[in-house]
């Protein structure tokens, strides 16, 4: 295999891992506070809201990810928005934006039923006994509730992060230049089309394999004091 692509274009690669990892954290961020909304909305009694938010997961849950990201990059391409350049690459907000966003609602659809599952694993005892302490609802929501559902659904919240940083790959098909267009851009200027590939797709490897390792770390600290 030809690996001698890369003292010339590993800035390719390099600047793609900080775009992906970037796009990455932005989706889980805001995909985590959509779907602690859209939770505790489900958990209302506003049948109105109830039946939106069942209608926006139950689209995002039923549609290809690739498709939404074209749909919102055709409505959302903001032509004026700025093209900030890093190294050898260029971040185009009109392109990234959209991504970002479209990303941000399909996470937080899944992260929505399983921050509504991780809120139904905190014992109703708990929660009776916050009442009978004086707590109101809202209080007791965000001072009983969610942190115990938050240690409930840290796997699963991993787990997510990881799928995002892989699906940040579909981005590619509206010109964003992360890990795996930067891969691809490798490939048609030096006209190899396995090993550029297989180099994008080992620091795939790598980045999920740190991030695992990490998220087992978070795990074994916020299990500690847990009576088993």
């Amino acid at each position: 295999m030809d690996f001698s692509f890369l003292p010339k274009y590993w800035s390719y690669f390099n600047y793609g891992v900080l775009v992906t990892i970037m796009i990455s954290a932005c989706v889980v961020f805001f995909g985590t506070i959509i779907g602690v909304l859209v939770a505790l909305v489900k958990r209302s009694n506003i049948k109105f809201l109830d039946w939106l938010v069942s209608f926006y997961v139950w689209v995002f849950r039923g549609t290809p990810m690739v498709v939404q990201i074209m749909i919102s990059f055709a409505i959302m391409h903001f032509s004026n928005m700025p093209i900030i350049s890093i190294g050898v690459l260029d971040m185009d907000f009109s392109r990234l934006l959209p991504g970002i966003i479209v990303l941000s609602l399909n996470s937080g659809a899944y992260i929505s039923e399983t921050v509504r599952a991780g809120i139904e694993a905190v014992p109703k005892g708990q929660i009776e006994a916050a009442y009978s302490l004086g707590l109101k609802p809202s209080y007791t929501m965000r001072y009983v509730v969610l942190p115990q559902a938050f240690k409930n659904i840290l796997p699963a919240l991993g787990n997510e992060f990881i799928t995002i940083i892989k699906d940040s790959s579909l981005l590619q098909t509206i010109g964003v230049m992360e890990l795996w267009n930067g891969a691809q851009s490798v490939v048609t200027a030096t006209y190899l089309p396995i090993t550029p590939l297989l180099f994008g797709a080992f620091y795939y490897l790598m980045i999920t394999t740190l991030m695992s390792f990490l998220l087992k770390l978070l795990e074994k600290r916020f299990g500690k004091g847990e009576v088993s």
